[in-house]
């Protein structure tokens, strides 16, 4: 094209080309999103410590197929409250009241229910935490009484507990549960169930249901209260956080895997990771193969045969081969899978810009300037390599799809970084705990579009831009 406005006029009038402009900005958008708001260490301190995903329920379903069902899944809740509702003196110690309200509205009963408490500070004794709950018929259920127990009290300074990791109690496991729920029918329904038959039973049932004369258990629906109680004897002991984890069996927007991680996250932080593989490989690619094809093109001699004979030789060696070899020697890192892709993917590019270097060394325009005295690398900055430069664009671009779907296949084989969520890293684990077989679709599906969409994104910029790297395609318009 004779001008870059030109050049742009008709990179614009393809349909093609709107929709992967439309497609790359949005990757962009997104990914300077998720750099912006969650940690650049979420793969080592979150998505890798299966201890931060705890409260999540395992391998559920997104939450919106809801909207798909008639009988509706319960949804996994954690409902949390950081200040007292209410603190009354008894004399010489203190009872601090936490309230959580927990509306239930489905027809199956929670998976598990956990009690979570977060950064409790006491000055003088160890307070005592007790968990009531209050059901719609007015029925109330001990569920946990916790004396606080500590070793070597500090006497200076507040003794602070569970700061950096909460203190948690899966209740759907609780002995002492099981009898406090034995205890409850027998004084609300009059029916003598052992403590191991309450544990067979299922303590969620009992809690959130009326027991029928076959045996079977109905769920109560409507709003439950859970009371927590700290008994202190100091008004400034307090604790940070108290939560109650009611496990459903759909969650989110993308679901959960086999350890209760959030693929919805895990998916966010894979956008900007793509980015990064794909087009830090291909710029560096393109940078290093366009200034070998100029050079080898231009100089000729023996530095054109030196070059051109390194480019068939690493041209001809199997890429993925070599991948997995070398990430297997040197680990999965993803410097290292962005080094051998960049030194395994000039080739191409050089022998292709050498031929057109090749027509271009006898131009008038290259005479001409040979003729005023210019030296060679000014030729080839300020003549050759703005005739050259759009069909080297192009190839940029089409090289970033294969990167990612490069890094994608080696995740997918588990050579990929471990450190950091990737698409293909996701789909590996997802076949590795056969998510297949078991019908895990939100785990598989997800992902797999991602990395398609990714790349058909940067394809159909490449076609976008044959048009002007290309003056026959133009004709044919």
């Amino acid at each position: 094209m004779s001008t870059l406005s030109e050049a742009r006029s008709e990179f614009w009038r393809s349909y093609t080309s709107k929709v992967g402009t439309f497609f790359i900005i949005l990757l962009t958008i997104i990914s300077i999103v998720v750099v912006l708001t969650m940690p650049l260490d979420f793969g080592t301190k979150y998505w890798s410590n299966p201890i931060y995903w705890v409260d999540n329920p395992k391998a559920s379903p997104p939450a919106w197929i809801n909207t798909l069902m008639q009988d509706k899944l319960i949804e996994h809740q954690i409902i949390s409250s950081n200040a007292p509702a209410q603190v009354e003196d008894l004399g010489g110690s203190y009872m601090k009241q936490y309230i959580l309200t927990y509306d239930f509205k489905y027809s199956q009963f929670p998976s598990f229910l956990t009690f979570r408490l977060t950064n409790l500070v006491f000055y003088d004794k160890p307070p005592i935490i007790r968990v009531y709950i209050v059901r719609p018929d007015n029925k109330l259920v001990s569920i946990l009484t916790y004396p606080v127990t500590v070793e070597g009290l500090n006497q200076t300074s507040p003794n602070v507990l569970f700061k950096s990791e909460p203190k948690r109690f899966l209740l759907s496991g609780d002995p002492s549960l099981f009898r406090a729920l034995s205890d409850f029918l027998y004084k609300e329904f009059n029916i003598a169930y052992s403590p191991e038959k309450v544990s067979n039973i299922g303590v969620e049932k009992i809690i959130f249901g009326i027991p029928q004369q076959d045996g079977s258990f109905k769920p109560l629906n409507g709003k439950y209260q859970v009371y927590v109680l700290m008994y202190c004897d100091n008004r400034d002991d307090s604790i940070g956080d108290v939560a109650m984890v009611f496990g459903g069996k759909v969650y989110g927007l993308m679901g959960t895997d086999t350890l209760g991680r959030d693929l919805f996250q895990g998916l966010l932080f894979g956008f900007p990771v793509a980015l990064l593989i794909g087009l830090a490989t291909s710029i560096l690619s393109t940078i290093i193969g366009a200034a070998l094809g100029i050079v080898s093109g231009y100089v000729g001699g023996k530095t054109d045969l030196i070059i051109q004979r390194a480019a068939d030789i690493v041209n001809n060696i199997p890429l993925l081969p070599l991948l997995i070899f070398f990430t297997f020697i040197f680990g999965g890192h993803l410097w290292v899978i962005v080094f051998i892709l960049v030194v395994f993917g000039w080739p191409g590019l050089t022998i292709i810009v050498r031929s057109m270097v090749l027509s271009l060394k006898s131009s008038n325009f290259v005479e001409a300037a040979v003729a005023v005295g210019a030296s060679s690398g000014r030729i080839m900055l300020r003549h050759i390599f703005p005739q050259v430069a759009p069909f080297i664009l192009a190839q940029l671009i089409f090289y970033t799809p294969q990167a990612i779907l490069s890094e994608s296949a080696l995740s997918f084989l588990g050579l990929g970084d471990p450190s950091i969520p990737t698409w293909g890293q996701i789909l590996d684990y997802a076949f590795r705990n056969g998510a297949v077989y078991l019908g895990y679709w939100w785990w598989i599906l997800p992902p797999g579009l991602l990395i398609i969409f990714s790349a058909i994104t940067f394809v159909l910029l490449a076609l976008g831009l044959e048009p002007v790297v290309n003056p026959r395609l133009r004709r044919r318009r």
